[in-house]
């Protein structure tokens, strides 16, 4: 199935606005700088927010910042995940290859695209996504792998959407001390960090899905094991419906080992819209589609826009579950009413007939 792709942020959408462009002046004093010191002694010190901010100083800078190796170095660093065969031929095909990946999948998706009425579907999903996930903690890498799902058959289509990156009885086993200890979860909520980049290998199109730190960690009342949530809130649905905003929520959970050592039994994504209710697979694509397409946020403050939006999407939750409450409380009342004017009617007409 054919889709266009529609062309990625450009780096300037990364760029913070006190470095947008220079005076000549400066430019020109950049530009007597040998080109393979910024190339070879600067450009590959920067991350990928650094690197787009300089590259929007001047047009020196820009060509210079635009070679694709730098771009796929920082990729490669950045989501370990990438650095597969599959992931590395996708991203080649993008429209600036690498630098295109790192704009779709670094920011925020602050905005669904627009698809005419709100309540229309895109026509165009994509026949495979692929997830490609990295796990840190404390800045050391204990989980990368990356899932291929293909989103045409009618059982895809028809199921609860769920993608796991682990076989039920597969546990990755870690440096993390044993979650049976108290601090455990205190230490995981504060230092674990994961990146679920969903990608469209049709429609040259990715996202980041992932809050980049917890949203909440629990321990699990009957197995003892330690859930960590990441999670993010897309939108799209018709205005007042279940799918206005949806929320991708990532589940990590963890349980200890003879050696005291910390395991991953399960890394698992799925979408769930504002009554409770899991998405499912057609439904879900619908959502995962219209976020790739939408407008980027600028890369900054990731953490703290993700968890405002999780928090606004659980607050909506609530408020609509409380007037659900209330409708339906308003129903019975006026069921019991109507049934005992009926009741009160048939006894009137049964004593003075």
């Amino acid at each position: 199935m054919a889709t266009t792709s529609s062309p990625s942020p450009p780096l300037s959408a990364l760029c913070t606005p006190a470095i947008t462009i220079v005076d000549q002046n400066n430019a020109s004093t950049i530009s007597t700088v040998h080109q393979d010191i910024i190339e070879t002694h600067i450009f590959t010190r920067l991350d990928g927010p650094t690197l787009a901010s300089a590259s929007c100083a001047s047009t020196h800078l820009h060509a210079l910042a635009s070679q694709e190796n730098l771009w796929t170095n920082i990729c490669h660093s950045t989501w370990p995940s990438t650095t597969s065969s599959r992931v590395r031929h996708v991203i080649s095909n993008f429209h600036n290859g690498p630098r295109s990946f790192f704009s779709d999948a670094f920011p925020l998706a602050i905005e669904p695209v627009s698809f005419g009425n709100s309540s229309e579907n895109p026509t165009d999903l994509p026949s495979e996504i692929i997830s490609a996930v990295d796990i840190y903690y404390k800045k050391e890498l204990i989980f990368s792998k990356v899932v291929e799902t293909e989103t045409v058959s009618a059982w895809f289509k028809s199921s609860p959407f769920r993608v796991d990156l682990l076989d039920p009885k597969e546990a990755v086993s870690t440096r993390i001390p044993n979650p049976d200890k108290d601090d455990t979860c205190r230490y995981l909520e504060e230092d674990m960090e994961l990146s679920w980049i969903i990608i469209d290998p049709i429609g040259k199109r990715a996202m980041n899905l992932s809050s980049q730190r917890p949203v909440s960690v629990h321990r699990h009342w009957l197995s003892g094991e330690v859930q960590v949530k990441f999670a993010s809130v897309v939108g799209g649905g018709g205005i007042g419906a279940a799918t206005e905003l949806v929320q991708c929520g990532v589940v990590v959970t963890c349980g200890g080992s003879a050696k005291g050592e910390m395991h991953v039994r399960e890394v698992s994504l799925q979408l769930e819209d504002m009554d409770g209710m899991y998405l499912n697979g057609k439904e879900s694509l619908v959502m995962l589609t219209r976020g790739m397409a939408g407008k980027r946020g600028r890369g900054k403050k990731r953490e703290s826009e993700r968890k405002k939006e999780v928090e606004e999407f659980l607050e909506r939750k609530r408020e609509r579950k409380e007037r659900k409450m209330r409708r339906e409380g308003t129903l019975d009342t006026l069921c019991v009413a109507f049934g005992v004017s009926a009741f009160a009617s048939s006894l009137l007409f049964l004593l003075f007939r």
